[in-house]
């Protein structure tokens, strides 16, 4: 019988960028690229502001960026705050059942400066990361968010540990140690979702995987059975109750990937993910139809039970709220023919055809689920008219900017221009791409123009 926890350490540890799938790399580098200039658009909003506040300026040359500011932070402040910052739109791309970029990429970015690591060892520790997430994901036949937990907080504070101890070159014992520590720091509630803490979330585990493999690096222990353990983190987070813990073979060190068939995808609209395909149903159903808010009567959407309880606000009162609202959604893309940063404000959510086209939304759930994520295996959205005629959209079965309907290298730089260029200026916006894109090629991640200063 092998051990997972000292398993998954295994192939952490000895995983080599030579050894890695054109797929892995494309997809970690898509993800980081991606995050990062969320990372910067959100960098003003005020739950970020407000985090800034509690960590103190490093004088250390140890240190690392606060994006886009560049003021000099420790290792795990900088990885909290920019870890605010990626997911505090709610704009960040989604892998299985979480955030896996806003949590690895802030982690990674800070720990991987402080390191002088290269371009190829930040792609090799987002792999290392996002594997040990899909793994423990595969292992537990519930979902995270029905019990409560948010699975970017709890999944995501091992893989950043994991991500930061691949860069730190970290033994197998002491990867293990960093897994261990950080499956004690792991923690997050789905009941905060709609509020400043869901951003908190993704900080705070950035943060806590950079402390635990600096804990481990300094020989900090932990519990080596940490995960499979019967008090352990597996059981004492499992919604089922009966994660498969011990088997003969894990399937890691190079056995498959599940990166590559996983994958991540690319969010078009700022708001939770659960809502995206009924998003592109309603718009195109809005396009197709010249469809406006008098002519509506109702809107019906068919959705999953686990999509629904993400999206607990009915009655959204301010942009936040909305992030986790199907009505607003709906209601957006009929009102405005869009759901983008400019409809996520609380004036937008309070305008009285905003409120009243809400309260046409009618939701209906299945608990059928996908075999990728914890959603339906499609969402459909149906639309009756005032003058009693139905127009119906198909199901929608991958979001646009999904990984099996990739965004395009133009349909990429598109977002991440809109979310730079007000802050950091065209020349640097392209510079930043450009870096980015061709991530690889850095010798040190200090190349990378990611600061006002830069």
């Amino acid at each position: 019988m092998s051990s997972l926890t000292l398993g998954l350490a295994a192939f952490v540890s000895n995983l080599s960028p030579a050894t890695l799938p054109a797929d892995c790399r494309e997809a970690a580098r898509i993800g980081m690229l991606d995050c990062i200039g969320v990372m910067i658009a959100g960098a003003d909003e005020e739950p970020a502001r407000l985090v800034r506040t509690l960590a103190p300026t490093s004088t250390a040359n140890d240190g690392a960026p606060e994006i886009p500011s560049g003021r000099n932070l420790s290792p795990t402040d900088a990885a909290l705050v920019n870890g605010v910052s990626a997911h505090v739109l709610d704009y960040d791309d989604v892998a299985m059942d979480g955030h896996t970029s806003a949590v690895m990429t802030p982690a990674i970015l800070a720990e991987g400066w402080a390191l002088g690591s290269s371009g190829e060892d930040a792609i090799a520790a987002y792999v290392a990361g996002y594997e040990l997430w899909a793994l423990l994901e595969s292992l537990e036949p519930g979902h995270l968010h029905e019990r409560g937990f948010h699975p970017t907080a709890t999944w995501g504070a091992l893989s950043a540990a994991a991500a930061c101890a691949r860069l730190n070159g970290l033994d197998t014992q002491a990867t293990a140690q960093a897994i261990a520590i950080s499956a004690s720091l792991a923690s997050g509630l789905v009941a905060n979702f709609g509020t400043m803490t869901k951003s908190l979330h993704a900080g705070r585990a950035a943060q806590a995987g950079v402390m635990a493999a600096h804990l481990a690096r300094q020989g900090f222990t932990a519990s080596l059975d940490v995960l499979e353990h019967e008090t352990g983190f597996m059981r004492a987070h499992s919604p089922s109750g009966s994660p498969e813990l011990f088997r003969e073979q894990w399937g890691l060190c190079g056995e498959f990937w599940r990166l590559p068939e996983r994958g991540i995808n690319i969010k078009r609209y700022p708001i939770c993910y659960a809502t995206h395909r009924s998003i592109d149903a309603m718009i195109d159903l809005v396009r197709e139809n010249s469809l406006e808010p008098e002519s509506v009567q109702e809107i019906r959407v068919h959705t999953g039970k686990t999509q629904a309880l993400m999206l607990r606000n009915h009655q959204p009162k301010t942009g936040l709220e909305a992030k986790f609202s199907m009505e607003f959604a709906m209601a957006s893309a009929l009102v405005s023919g869009r759901v983008g940063l400019g409809e996520l404000t609380d004036s937008f959510v309070r305008r009285p055809d905003m409120v009243e086209t809400m309260r046409k939304v009618r939701i209906t759930t299945t608990e059928e689920t996908a075999s990728d994520m914890p959603f339906a295996p499609s969402d459909q959205v149906t639309v009756l008219l005032a003058n009693g005629r139905v127009v119906e959209h198909e199901p929608v079965t991958h979001a646009k900017g999904s990984w099996q309907r990739r965004l395009s290298c133009a349909e990429l730089k598109e977002k991440f221009t809109d979310c730079v260029q007000r802050r950091c200026g065209e020349d640097q916006t392209e510079r930043l791409f450009e870096a980015l894109w061709m991530m690889e090629e850095r010798r040190s991640l200090r190349e990378l123009p990611l600061t006002l200063i830069n």
